[in-house]
């Protein structure tokens, strides 16, 4: 019998702040049913195990994030709405470390609770949106996708890892490479033949 109280949502929150606490790795069943005062196996009415609660945290992230880009970015567009986009990925990335990284990391992620999860398909929709306000279009858009995932992922991972040791401020080279993600996507490469 389920413990009164207990729900799916409320097991996932509680990974999710101890993800951000402890990191990723150290959330365990026994860690979150420590965190909750409950019995290990008082859990498994509720998530099947590690692996869908932590796919449960990937998506209750990617829905939190989603809606933080979506409030920056309304109403904006070319350079404001891509620094707008930039800073609240970085913010919730900088805020919630454990469940950022859980959106970044492969992880099996129940079909049906993914199907409907809004969050992932609401980022790809704000992402491409974004982009079309430079004029893109595919196979561009796609590329431009890979490329502001890559920056904005690398640039935050490398931040929380203390990557940059250098005087000069990580705010700094941040402002600085959205000024360039900004110009090159108003001048955008065109296509060359035979690229695959």
């Amino acid at each position: 019998m389920a413990r009164a109280g207990l729900t799916a949502e409320r097991v996932t929150i509680a990974g999710a702040e101890l993800a951000d606490e402890a990191g990723l790795d150290q959330v365990t069943m026994s860690q979150v049913a420590r965190r909750l005062g409950v019995k290990d196996a008082s859990l498994y009415s509720h998530v099947r195990g590690l692996e869908d609660l932590r796919g449960r945290i990937a998506l209750l992230a990617a829905d939190e994030k989603t809606i933080r880009i979506a409030e920056a970015t309304a109403g904006r567009a070319g350079r404001d709405a891509l620094v707008a986009f930039a800073n609240a990925w970085r913010d919730y990335a900088r805020e919630h470390p454990g469940r950022y990284l859980a959106t970044q990391i492969p992880i099996r992620i129940d079909p049906e609770l993914a199907a409907n999860a809004p969050g992932p398909r609401r980022a790809i929709e704000l992402t491409y949106g974004m982009l079309r306000g430079y004029g893109l279009a595919e196979p561009d858009l796609t590329d431009a996708v890979r490329l502001l995932r890559s920056t904005f992922h690398g640039f935050v991972a490398l931040e929380a890892a203390g990557g940059f040791a250098h005087e000069r401020s990580s705010q700094h080279s941040w402002v600085r490479a959205l000024d360039a993600l900004h110009t090159l996507l108003e001048h955008w490469p065109p296509s060359r033949e035979g690229d695959s």
